[in-house]
């Protein structure tokens, strides 16, 4: 079977199948650039390997897709092994290649588990109080799009470290803004860094996920790579015992203060 499947050419022809069922050899031969005595080969093997079923109709033969090798092949390989894990390196794959290759700084992407409610998460991101404890920065905003988002110190000073738009709002489930960067102050079109949050339900728990676009170079990205993983630890040492790790002096994200 993983032979069968080895092949370009019979991948294609199990996709063929797959859209439309019933096919004849004539049929599967448009778009192949190749003998109909090379394809007939090609599903004799896909036939041995179980993944295609041929029935007789009249003096036609019909091919069909046989999925359950395939099950099995998951079953047996992807859903014992963390297949969340799979599905959020499919998701980032996938994120990679739609972003356009002349773009040298690719986004960011980061995902943890918590336990805890969709609710919860949401207003530990939109709390000032909260933002303060676990992220070391007041996270203040109306949360209206269109608004100003502030992060200021909790040390007192009422220091303001990172200034942006609010983008999106869609409680409990997605919260986007932009922050104000140098890169920006000194070009008006320069796109400002855009930080987004994907809450979403994971039995019972929350998988969150933060995404960093338009980030100035590569210098940034290695800041924000360090940044998010302490960040998100710290949340979720918050809302699963209800305090906060011990300090630890991680480096402040560009344009997202950390602890």
């Amino acid at each position: 079977m993983f032979r069968a499947l080895a092949d370009p050419t019979r991948r294609r022809l199990l996709d063929a199948l797959h859209a439309q069922a019933g096919l004849t050899l004539g049929e599967l031969c448009d778009g192949l650039a190749m003998r109909r005595q090379s394809v007939s080969e090609h599903l004799a093997l896909l036939e041995a390997a179980g993944l295609v079923t041929a029935v007789r109709s009249g003096r036609r033969k019909l091919h069909y897709l046989n999925p359950v090798p395939i099950h099995d092949i998951q079953t047996r390989w992807i859903w014992k092994f963390e297949e969340p894990n799979l599905g959020l390196l499919d998701q980032i794959r996938h994120r990679a290649e739609e972003r356009p290759m002349a773009d040298p700084v690719p986004a960011y992407v980061y995902t943890t588990y918590l336990r805890a409610t969709a609710a919860d998460v949401w207003r530990a991101l939109v709390d000032p109080e909260l933002t303060g404890r676990f992220w070391g920065h007041a996270q203040v905003s109306d949360w209206t799009v269109g608004s100003r988002v502030e992060h200021t110190r909790t040390d007192g000073s009422g220091v303001v470290d990172a200034v942006g738009t609010v983008l999106v709002v869609e409680p409990p489930a997605r919260l986007s803004f932009g922050f104000d960067t140098p890169e920006q102050d000194a070009d008006p079109a320069f796109e400002p860094s855009v930080v987004t949050f994907t809450i979403e339900p994971f039995g019972d728990i929350v998988r969150l996920t933060v995404t960093h676009t338009n980030l100035p170079d590569a210098t940034a990205r290695a800041a924000i790579a360090h940044g998010w993983p302490a960040v998100f630890a710290n949340l979720k040492t918050l809302l699963e015992t209800g305090d906060v790790l011990p300090h630890a002096p991680w480096e402040t994200p560009a344009g997202v203060p950390a602890g």
